[in-house]
């Protein structure tokens, strides 16, 4: 934005101070060039593990398959953001041309990301979906994209942060609307009725994330509201930030679990095999939890190994089979009885969050000097998740480490031990009044990471019932740890001196001109 144009502060002259016009124009350079870095990183990243992967599925070398539609969607993009990248890295307020060419790199950008979309494979109402594509995510770019950049204003000026907040709400207005009419056009190709919205994978998913997106909603309205309110909230600006921090994180979930969508098939190309209300009803009903776990030389993986060497200990010249190789692509084989290892596992990992809670709730009484030590029992939970989820691997099965580490699930659980031991020492450190500074954030940040570990965490299961009824059961623990991640992080960053200030006019105060203090400025 050129200075002393387009917004107005206090003042005779109705123009913004030209260093805080140059502030906001240096903000907005960093954004898109950490942002074009970033997407760059991930488009190259991913698009080349796919494109190494169906090479080695199909055995033909990488250099034959670069004609196929993928890989061309992707070069398009991929100069897109080079594109974008290039004509944000000179410094200055851009002039017309360069805005319009800003302009025609974003549009080039949003076709080709809708090309690479589910709507390109559909045969039936492809427009539709190409546009309604193209609308969700241009929405998602106004409203979400522009958080990080928001964020950066809400530490100028009061009067500046101000009015660029006010400005923004125009255009994160746009954006929902955007949203709206994109979604409108997915329930209609996509999902096309409620028994799909809870009877498919793909619906309850939808469903997830138009609940992230309601949550959403009321952060903005939050934001809305303090920003046309700042002269009468006492510490409006830094209640402002907290919101929109907490909105970003937010919106990484509801981007993840976007993500997460593509990699499962549309509710109506699933009309068969749906899970009914009744098998919820009946998987959901409160139960006695199961508290003794089944042998580990019972369950499938170990058992077939066992006869697999029996028979080739009568072949010694062949070589060793095994029953299952993480990673080549195959679901491993499971019986009863991993069933009820699984759901042993869950019921006592449900059972140590259950005593963290009552040991935090006896802790807040502060009648029981020994609660405050609750954060330590998530170390048994930890403990518990790296020992038992993946019991054909290491440390419990034959698979050593390294080579579980194929299998995305395996990632995804010692991941999550790693996660949960972390915040665990974190929390502690924060409750005894030994960690400070950044390091208290560690706990909400652990959980933000843990839900959206949760949104994308999928199970191996051959069974498409059993599947999604595990996704139903893991979608609301991952919205219930971003909301709790999001109030801790809020809770410790809250505004300081909340409530110390009278009614200002903030825009107008001695000294406005200086940027706001922030802790983590």
């Amino acid at each position: 934005m050129p200075p002393g144009r387009g917004l107005t502060g206090c003042g005779a002259s109705g123009r913004l101070p030209g260093r805080e016009a140059a502030a906001l124009s240096a903000i907005s350079r960093r954004v898109v060039v950490v942002a074009a870095l970033a997407a760059l990183a991930a488009r190259l990243g991913r698009d080349g593990l796919g494109l190494v992967a169906l090479a080695a599925t199909l055995e033909a070398p990488a250099s034959t398959l670069l004609g196929a539609d993928f890989v061309l969607v992707s070069a398009v993009t991929v100069l897109a953001m080079l594109g974008l990248l290039a004509l944000a890295l000179p410094r200055g307020a851009p002039g017309l041309g360069r805005r319009l060419a800003l302009l025609l790199g974003a549009l080039a950008l949003l076709a080709a990301t809708s090309a690479g979309s589910h709507a390109v494979a559909r045969t039936e109402s492809r427009a539709m979906l190409l546009a309604a594509t193209a609308l969700h995510q241009a929405g998602a770019a106004l409203w979400l994209g522009g958080l990080p950049a928001l964020l950066g204003a809400l530490r100028l000026s009061p009067g500046t942060a101000g009015l660029v907040g006010r400005r923004y709400s125009r255009f994160a207005a746009l954006g929902v609307g955007l949203i709206l009419l994109g979604s409108l056009g997915f329930w209609l190709g996509y999902i096309g009725g409620l028994e799909a919205l809870y009877g498919t994978a793909y619906g309850a998913m939808a469903g997830t994330k138009t609940l992230l997106l309601g949550l959403l909603l009321l952060l903005g309205l939050g934001n809305w509201l303090l920003l046309h309110r700042l002269r009468a909230v006492p510490d409006g600006l830094a209640r402002v930030r907290r919101f929109v921090e907490c909105e970003m994180a937010a919106g990484l979930a509801v981007l993840a679990l976007a993500a997460s969508l593509t990699s499962v098939p549309p509710a109506a190309d699933l009309p068969e095999d749906r899970v009914t209300w009744a098998e919820i009803t009946e998987r959901f009903t409160p139960a006695w939890p199961r508290l003794s776990s089944p042998g580990h030389a019972d369950l499938a993986i170990p058992a077939l190994q066992a006869k697999l060497d029996a028979e080739w200990q009568q072949r010694e010249a062949q070589q060793r089979p095994d029953a299952f190789t993480p990673g080549e692509g195959l679901l491993p084989p499971r019986n009863a009885q991993d069933i009820a290892w699984s759901e042993y596992n869950h019921h006592w990992a449900g059972i140590m969050v259950l005593l963290v809670g009552l040991a935090a709730l006896l802790d807040a009484t502060g009648r029981v000097p020994l609660a405050r030590h609750w954060p330590l029992v998530f170390l048994g939970l930890a403990g518990f998740i790296l020992l038992r989820s993946d019991p054909e691997a290491w440390p419990l099965g034959e698979i050593g480490l390294l080579d579980s580490l194929r299998d995305p699930e395996v990632v995804q659980h010692k991941l999550a031990a790693l996660l949960v031991t972390g915040f665990a020492l974190a929390e502690w450190g924060v409750r005894l009044g030994r960690i400070g500074g950044r390091f208290r954030f560690v706990f909400p940040v652990a959980m933000l990471a843990g839900g959206v570990l949760l949104l994308a965490h999928t199970h191996a299961i051959s069974n498409v019932k059993e599947a999604l009824l595990v996704e139903l059961s893991h979608l609301p623990l991952a919205v219930l740890a971003v909301v709790g991640g999001c109030a801790r992080w809020t809770g410790l960053r809250g505004p300081p001196g909340a409530g110390a200030a009278g009614p200002l006019d903030l825009a107008c105060l001695p000294g406005a001109d200086r940027p706001a203090a922030d802790p983590l400025s």
